[in-house]
């Protein structure tokens, strides 16, 4: 991973570039990122004009961050399961349509503010169908050492376009009106539709039939469940999107009551606040070879706690410009080492999956904090709102404690796929199943501490990859020998879970056969179940059992 931890001025940095594909789509989501943002002034200023609620304003974020919160999941197994750059594709057409529809809706003049909510929230979904499916790509367009400057990049991008988007957006609003702002949006939606449509990438394919998406999201909340590091990232993200989204979802009142700004002064402010994030991108290199992941979390919570506290405090534009170019840099800092981490620890069949939760939560964590802050700027003041979010990720940072992010890890997680299928002397279809595994080791009584250690690493190991209801016995008539056991529903989820053990797995096998004390290698046996109940209807066990 050397060439990931070079500094931000090397070519390391920006080498994802260098690659066509990721290139164009990188450059066309910078496009639409600039329309998105210029909406989000647009929809955010028409919803503080035409309603009195600050409530109201806040959940514009809300609206923006929910549909990620409840569709991520979904999307992320569909990217896992099907086509990612037609997932893509899909996103990016809902996002049109949507677009589309506000436009029109406010050319003739239909505005309302829970018509401003409900076709901002059929943007977001778009979003949420696409966003996995990008995320999930990137590891398959670059090589796996240019994944952190990806990552990095796709923050640094949106950042860098942050400095230009919410400014030009006020201009527009202020010198065009809000039609021209949502026109030129639409437009900007069409790039990257037209991209994804014109680039094509490799992807690995498996040899195992797709999984159904009940199984598919199963396996993708297990791994996830069981992978420590990616469970430090989610709770710390998930935290730090609730207390940090202050910043942005109070802004608008922040412009209107304290600074007495308009459009213009609140796209100015938005700048400055991707200003910080973009520096902080680019530096983002140096910073993680100085200090480590946890460190820079925690530095990240305290500068956005200042920005929220100088936002409560001041008076001054200049002065909440400087305020929200730390902030900036703190959440650009704070997203990118969170990302990373998901990234690097998750195997290629399962990244959509866990990129989608990870969006879920940290997504759902933003829209509650849009109303937990909009209720308290509502019913008691816009200054309690904003020193209370300084606090909380003061919090946050403390809560490093409970959930220190790991470093990421220099093994390499994907899967090796090499598995020649044992031979059995039924005729197993695909579907064939329950199908139980035993494995017998023969243990001496000095090795056996060190045989259970090893068979708990095993169990996380197999239960991570699809094992179910494992576990070990020890035969009281001949002590010696133990019996591994574990279940997989069909014969084609035993197929792939022996698909997903990678390089690690496998010389955790090699650590146990050190101490099996037999002639012979662990003797493996397969079964199947077969139900003997005489309620059982024969239809209902053809799937199961074709080999009757």
């Amino acid at each position: 991973m050397a060439g990931a931890d070079e500094g931000a001025g090397s070519p390391a940095t920006f080498a994802p570039l260098r690659n066509p594909t990721f290139r164009s789509i990188w450059l066309a989501t910078q496009v639409s990122s600039l329309g998105w943002l210029m909406q989000t002034v647009a929809i955010s200023w028409l919803m503080a004009t035409i309603s009195t609620s600050d409530l109201m304003v806040a959940l514009v974020q809300a609206s923006s961050n929910l549909p990620a919160f409840i569709l991520s999941v979904f999307a992320g197994a569909l990217a896992d399961n099907y086509s990612r750059r037609g997932v893509m594709f899909a996103g990016r057409c809902l996002m049109v349509i949507a677009s589309v529809a506000l436009a029109a809706f406010v050319a003739l003049g239909f505005v309302s503010p829970w018509m401003i909510l409900g076709f901002s929230f059929l943007i977001a979904c778009g979003g949420a169908l696409h966003d996995p499916a990008w995320q999930a790509s990137v590891g398959d367009i670059v090589d796996r050492r240019d994944v952190p400057a990806a990552v990095t990049l796709l923050s640094v991008g949106f950042n860098t376009v942050r400095t230009v988007g919410p400014a030009l957006g006020g201009i527009v609003v202020a010198s065009f009106g809000l039609l021209a702002a949502f026109t030129v949006t639409t437009l900007t939606y069409l790039v990257p539709l037209g991209t994804v449509w014109r680039c094509k990438w490799k992807v690995r394919s498996s040899p195992l039939p797709r999984e159904s998406m009940k199984t598919a999201i199963y396996d993708g909340l297990r791994f996830t469940a069981m992978s420590s590091e990616i469970k430090a990232a989610i709770a710390r993200g998930t935290i730090f999107g609730l207390a940090s989204i202050a910043i942005l979802a109070l802004l608008p009142l922040a412009v209107r009551d304290h600074l007495g700004g308009g459009p213009l002064a609140y796209g100015t402010l938005m700048a400055g606040f991707g200003t910080g994030a973009v520096f902080a991108g680019l530096a983002n290199g140096t910073f993680r070879r100085s200090l480590s992941q946890e460190r820079l979390m925690r530095l990240a919570c305290v500068a956005c706690a200042a920005c929220s506290l100088s936002l409560a405090l001041t008076s001054s534009i200049a002065v909440a410009a400087l305020a929200l170019a730390l902030g900036g840099a703190g959440w650009v800092t704070a997203w990118s080492g969170v990302g990373v981490s998901v990234q690097l620890a998750s195997p290629r069949w399962v990244v959509g999956r866990t990129i989608s939760i990870y969006y879920a939560l940290i997504d759902g964590g933003i829209a509650a904090g849009s109303w937990v802050w909009g209720t308290v700027s509502q019913n008691h003041s816009l200054t309690w709102a904003l020193e209370g979010s300084a606090g909380a990720l003061l919090l946050v940072a403390a809560a490093g404690v409970l959930f220190p992010l790991r470093e990421r890890r220099e093994s390499e997680p994907d899967p090796l796929e090499e598995f020649d299928a044992p031979a059995v002397a039924l005729n197993l279809k695909p579907r064939s199943g329950p199908i139980v595994v035993k494995v017998e080791y023969l243990i001496h009584e000095e090795n056996v501490e060190a045989f259970l250690d090893l068979m708990r690493e095993r169990r996380h190991v197999q239960t991570r990859v699809g094992a179910r209801q494992w576990t070990l016995q020890r035969n009281l008539q001949k002590p010696v020998q133990w019996i591994e056991t574990f279940r997989t529903p069909t014969w084609t989820d035993y197929l792939r879970l022996n698909h997903r053990l990678t390089e690690a797995d496998k010389e955790l096998d090699e650590r146990v056969l050190q101490i099996h004390k037999g002639e012979l290698p662990p003797q493996m046996t397969l079964l199947i179940e077969r139900p003997t109940s005489l309620a059982r209807k024969p239809e209902q066990s053809a799937p199961y059992f074709p080999h009757r």
